[in-house]
């Protein structure tokens, strides 16, 4: 077990490089001159050559990688340029480890950027994925014990539908009837804890969750019920039957054990992607969150910040993969020799 946990945390690390390379070869070695940007509309040439040195772009590609990551682990100081610091020896920003850059449209440290609106993102990720956890896979069990009858073909039915439906759609209508027109909620205001209470905070996310857990919910209930009926299949199971074990115990403890595994899969991969922001969803009801921000950041072409707002988010579903390996070894101890 040890040997394997090391092998995934070891080509973890490696992605994380190789990641951080390719986003890097993406954004800073395009022929767009970043400090055009950065600087304004109307720098002049000068102007421009001056922001270029103080935010390290006249680096090569090579050099703005290496300082980008010492920053990560030690912090960094802009402009770091010793030669720079020497005739402009006034320091623009500081930015403590971990650092992720500095944004010259907002003047902040893309660090507390993503501080500031991480614990959006986080907050509805958290209740959508419970939903859609919680939902998806109680009703695909459902449907799998009721294989072919009127209950099955309806949960199916139902979950196409919705899966059909995109999430600006859905969550425009419970913004204007659920909270607008019939008023069985409030409308919908990001409340932080530190605000509201854990109450004034859940009942905030309670839209926004439900408008990213139907979508995910409806595809989680089709895999779950796929899933279920294959292991209901297998030789185990059967054996299982013949021994006239209670069927609760042949479909807990059995079958939906062999099809948590590539549920686990699914589920890793998708939070990951919700923490990176759901970008149509705060869009939709105006919630301060990394999608909201990258959405921002890319209108103004940012780079600094989307940089760091894209190797946040890779770097989410690399950890979700190692943590998902690492659940496969305590649900299926066969992938441990692998």
């Amino acid at each position: 077990m040890f040997a394997y946990v090391v092998r995934r945390l070891v080509s973890g690390v490696i992605l994380l490089i190789v990641m951080s390379l390719i986003t890097f070869a993406l954004f800073f070695a395009s022929p767009i001159d970043p400090a055009k940007f950065a600087c304004g509309k109307n720098c002049s040439r000068a102007q421009q050559k001056q922001t270029a040195a103080a935010l390290g772009y006249d680096d090569n590609f090579f050099q703005q990688w290496t300082k980008f990551s010492k920053g990560i682990f030690t912090g960094r100081d802009f402009p770091d340029d010793p030669e720079l610091k020497k005739t402009a020896p006034q320091t623009i920003a500081h930015c403590d480890a971990p650092c992720l850059g500095y944004s010259r449209e907002r003047t902040s440290n893309v660090t507390d950027l993503i501080k500031q609106t991480l614990p959006v993102s986080v907050s509805i990720a958290i209740f959508a994925f419970l939903f859609w956890i919680i939902g998806g896979v109680l009703l695909g069990v459902i449907a799998a014990l009721r294989a072919g009858s009127i209950i099955d073909r309806g949960l199916v039915g139902i979950s196409l539908v919705l899966y059909a439906f995109p999430t600006f759609f859905i969550g425009l209508l419970l913004y204007k009837f659920v909270a607008v027109q019939w008023k069985l909620v409030e409308v919908p205001r990001y409340t932080p804890i530190a605000e509201g209470g854990i109450g004034g905070w859940a009942s905030s996310l309670i839209l926004p969750a439900i408008t990213l857990a139907v979508f995910f919910m409806a595809g989680y209930v089709r895999m779950t019920r796929a899933f279920v009926l294959e292991a209901f299949s297998e030789d185990y199971v059967r054996t299982a039957k013949a021994k006239g074990l209670p069927q609760r115990t042949i479909t807990f403890k059995h079958a939906l054990r062999a099809a948590l595994t590539p549920l686990v899969t699914m589920a890793g991969l998708d939070f990951a992607g919700l923490l990176g922001g759901a970008i149509i969803t705060e869009s939709v009801f105006n919630y301060p969150g990394l999608g909201k921000l990258a959405v921002a950041a890319n209108r103004d072409y940012d780079l600094p910040t989307l940089v760091g707002l894209v190797l946040l988010l890779a770097a989410f579903v690399i950890v979700a993969n190692i943590i998902v390996d690492l659940l496969y070894a305590v649900i299926d101890p066969r992938v441990r020799v692998g």
